[in-house]
């Protein structure tokens, strides 16, 4: 378990090191500067949200529970910065995900050059990519309900940030993964299926994806490293193991 997990938490940063390879830097660039709009946005948003919420929480807690804001309001602040920069990443995911499936197919051709590929093309991908990203909207909304039902229920709230971490890491895993997946003709339940058996894998990889996106800086490259990690985790480690999901 704890192997497992570390192991795809390497994986989830060991995309940084393939972002200036020949043949992928144009797949690369174009969704860093997708990201950095995306992002630059959100930090703009989050910044003036943050304020107005902890005035919030200070007004709704009665005067002798004003101790309280010094814990509730750093649990608020940490679970409501996992959220905003997960909805932000799959705004980015979004946009950038035509390219995101040809630098996939462009990793996997050069980890796994004995393996049939179809052809993708960027206007093939363009059409494509954006239902893929709906299709995964949807299964990240249901997946979030219950944590949103922790999230209100007196006692158990207590857990929500674990939660949403947990919650955040698996949208993170499914999201990247989806790419090289979908390149070997995985639907989005056989990809669920192989990442429920490997799920300490997947959520260290999107642990290590979500390291990235709260970092600044970093946050700007989080996307194709992510998907180049990704397509290196299912060369080295889940291709072998998927035969019979197909």
């Amino acid at each position: 378990m704890i192997r497992d997990f570390a192991d795809g938490y390497r994986y989830g940063l060991s995309g940084m090191g393939w972002l200036f390879r020949p043949g992928l830097r144009v797949f690369v660039f174009v969704p860093i500067l997708m990201n950095a709009a995306v992002f630059a946005a959100g930090t703009w948003w989050l910044a003036g949200f943050l304020g107005r919420a902890q005035q919030a929480i200070n007004d709704w807690l009665p005067d002798w529970l004003d101790w309280l804001s010094w814990l509730v309001w750093p649990l608020a602040a940490v679970a409501l910065l996992i959220v905003v920069w997960s909805t932000f990443t799959m705004i980015a995911n979004l946009l950038g995900s035509p390219f995101n499936g040809v630098l996939a197919e462009k990793v996997q051709r050069t980890l796994q050059p004995g393996v049939d590929f179809p052809d993708l093309s960027l206007v093939r991908e363009i059409v494509r990519a954006p239902v893929a990203e709906f299709a995964k909207l949807g299964y990240f909304a249901a997946l979030g309900l219950p944590v949103i039902l922790i999230a209100v229920i007196p006692g158990v709230n207590v857990i929500a940030p674990l939660a949403w971490v947990a919650y955040g890491c698996w949208l993170l895993a499914v999201e990247y993964l989806d790419y090289p997946l979908s390149n070997q003709g995985f639907r989005l339940d056989q990809e669920r299926r192989l990442l429920r058996k490997r799920r300490w894998l997947a959520l260290g990889f999107g642990a290590g994806v979500m390291t990235m996106t709260v970092i600044p800086g970093l946050n700007l490259v989080a996307m194709p490293s992510a998907v180049i990690g990704a397509s290196r985790m299912w060369a080295e480690r889940l291709s072998g193991r998927a035969g019979n999901l197909y």
